[in-house]
């Protein structure tokens, strides 16, 4: 009788000794995250087996916490891809006000109404008011 064996890598201690050329995503300590559908996430250690590497909690949908654990890649370990981690990065909030132009080249971008209006030219079309509201790295 044989048995096919697969190979799941070597028994990791902490996230320095992953092998970084294989492009997994790692899970930090030092970055903030949220379950794939949006819920928040606590984690509180990153130091468990192979098994069950990550430990933290989430909460379900009706608010209360419960535990979870999740590989170094940030998949759920119970096979859940909604509980699956994604990082939380940062939100760019920022106001400015373009002013616009027949001529594109003319056109300018100023952090308040009153620095657009100082530098608005007599042929000004519009100024126009840009909210901008985005994840950092959003859209590049």
């Amino acid at each position: 009788m044989t048995r096919e064996i697969k190979w799941l890598g070597p028994y990791i201690r902490n996230n320095s000794q992953i092998d970084t050329e294989k492009n997994m995503t790692v899970i930090s300590i030092d970055k903030k995250y949220r379950t794939r559908d949006g819920r928040e996430v606590r984690i509180y250690a990153m130091d468990g087996d192979s098994r069950e590497p990550i430990h933290g909690a989430l909460r379900d949908y009706s608010g209360n916490w419960n535990h979870s654990a999740w590989f170094r890649t940030g998949e759920n370990i119970y096979k859940i891809k909604d509980a699956d981690l994604v990082e939380v990065k940062p939100r760019i909030k920022q106001t400015y006000w373009y002013n616009v132009y027949s001529n594109p080249k003319d056109c300018n971008i100023a952090t308040t109404k009153k620095e657009a209006d100082e530098k608005a030219y007599y042929n000004r079309l519009a100024c126009v008011k840009v909210e901008i509201d985005c994840e950092e790295g959003e859209g590049l």
